[in-house]
């Protein structure tokens, strides 16, 4: 019987029996047009200085190089700072953005539909318009209402932002074409769950970012040693697949990333959480009219003692250890990249099988698309920024005392007098006068 396969660029091809799927699953899969993806753009000079090399080890080669690239652009943007961060978070979501669409486009194109990248491209502009929106009135309080544009976008945001989203809807309704609204739907449903996955983890990942550099490098630096580590070990040391949706994974790659990773995240918290510009929060200083990464670190930052478990104290022969509490918090975070996060991979390549494609898309050589490189980084996102909001941030004084300036005289005055009621009934407004005096 012939077996079933699928060319996917000039070099690879995919079995669907290695990939555990049988006869039938592949006849109910093909049910939908293929979608094309261009060969791997290997650079010429990596093809001729690995052309004597296996087809494995050429493609280990590759993506060593490339990986090391990538690493040395991230620390330039690290040093270029937090503004810097954000545009490369916002152009990566546009990238990713345009290869899931794409994707869309070739199965919808083919139906010679009208308007569904124009519309996609649209709701994207709203939904971004609507989160940074968000975003800059709650860091930037200050510097918004001393600008009366900003003010007056700030104040109506919302109503702007639903007008926006509403027009767009108006527009689908009216691209509605008869015996082809299925099909529509669908698509609408796929621009809207690709503006879900990528836009909101993407702003999720800027959040981070404010609350202080260490929150948005440790976490995506785990993820990337994750990535490498269990690539090392399953490449030399694998041997019992781990996933049907991803027959290169491994087990042993899986548990030697696992342990890798934690202690990668411990060792990068220590050297990151005693500079002050990876632990302060992003502000916007109205005296320089900039943004600045200064303060007093938190006790999160300080080095405190902590006693050892009998066990580990038997080993190592050490009573206590001086850590700072943040590399405590580390454990959780390269923990999850290490053990949920992979499951955002898996959920990647579930896709692209379902869409009979290698990689979402060409852009970097022996890696596929940034969509490729992030598929982990999003769900790692949306973690940190459940466990920050859960187990770190506290009541934010400062932006309780923006909220009030923002008030009117009168309504400030109402708030004075029955703060200064409840203080005098706690018995506590006659020491704090004693203090100032």
């Amino acid at each position: 019987k012939t077996e079933t396969r699928l060319l996917i660029g000039s070099d690879s091809e995919v079995k669907f029996d290695k990939d555990g799927m049988s006869d039938t699953e592949s006849k109910v899969d093909s049910g939908g047009p293929e979608v094309p993806v261009a060969p791997d753009d290997t650079p010429v000079v990596l093809n001729k200085a690995l052309s004597g090399l296996s087809s494995r080890w050429k493609n280990w080669w590759v993506r060593g190089i490339l990986t090391l690239a990538m690493i040395s652009f991230f620390f330039i943007i690290i040093y270029l700072g937090p503004m810097v961060l954000m545009m490369i978070v916002l152009g990566v979501q546009i990238k990713c953005f345009q290869e899931i669409i794409t994707i869309g486009y070739s199965v919808y194109h083919s139906y010679h539909l009208p308007w569904f990248r124009t519309l996609s491209w649209y709701f994207l502009l709203c939904v971004n318009y609507f989160f940074y929106g968000e975003t800059v009135t709650d860091y930037f309080f200050t510097l918004v209402q001393r600008e009366e544009p900003l003010r007056i976008l700030s104040k109506y945001h919302r109503f702007i932002s639903f007008a926006l989203y509403l027009t767009g809807f108006c527009m689908f309704v009216l691209s509605l074409v008869k015996k082809h609204y299925r099909l529509q739907f669908y698509m609408f449903g796929w621009t809207h769950v690709t503006l879900l996955i990528v836009v909101t983890q993407s702003h999720l990942i800027i959040h981070n970012l404010f609350e202080g550099m260490i929150w948005f490098i440790v976490p995506i630096s785990c993820v990337i040693c994750n990535d490498i580590m269990a690539y090392m070990f399953g490449f030399f040391f694998g041997r019992t697949p781990l996933i049907k949706l991803s027959p290169k994974k491994t087990w042993e790659g899986f548990i030697g990333g696992l342990f890798s990773t934690i202690v990668f995240g411990i060792l990068l918290s220590y050297v990151m959480a005693s500079y002050r510009y990876f632990v302060c929060p992003v502000e916007f200083n109205n005296d320089s009219n900039s943004f600045q990464v200064d303060c007093e670190p938190s006790d999160l930052f300080q080095l405190q003692d902590y006693t050892l478990p009998s066990v580990l104290e038997s080993l190592t022969g050490w009573t206590t250890v001086r850590l700072y509490p943040f590399q405590i918090h580390s454990i959780a975070l390269s923990s999850f990249a290490s053990i949920v996060g992979p499951f955002g991979g898996f959920f990647a390549s579930g896709f692209k099988r379902a869409f009979k494609i290698k990689d979402f898309a060409n852009t970097i050589p022996g890696h596929g698309g940034i969509m490729d490189r992030f598929d982990c980084q999003y769900l790692m996102a949306t973690f940190v920024n459940v466990y920050i909001a859960s187990f770190i941030r506290g009541p934010n004084p400062t932006k309780v005392i923006q909220q009030l300036l923002a008030l009117r005289a009168d309504q400030q005055l109402l708030i004075f007098n029955s703060l200064k009621n409840h203080l005098t009934e706690k018995g506590l407004l006659p020491v704090l006068e004693e203090v100032n005096a």
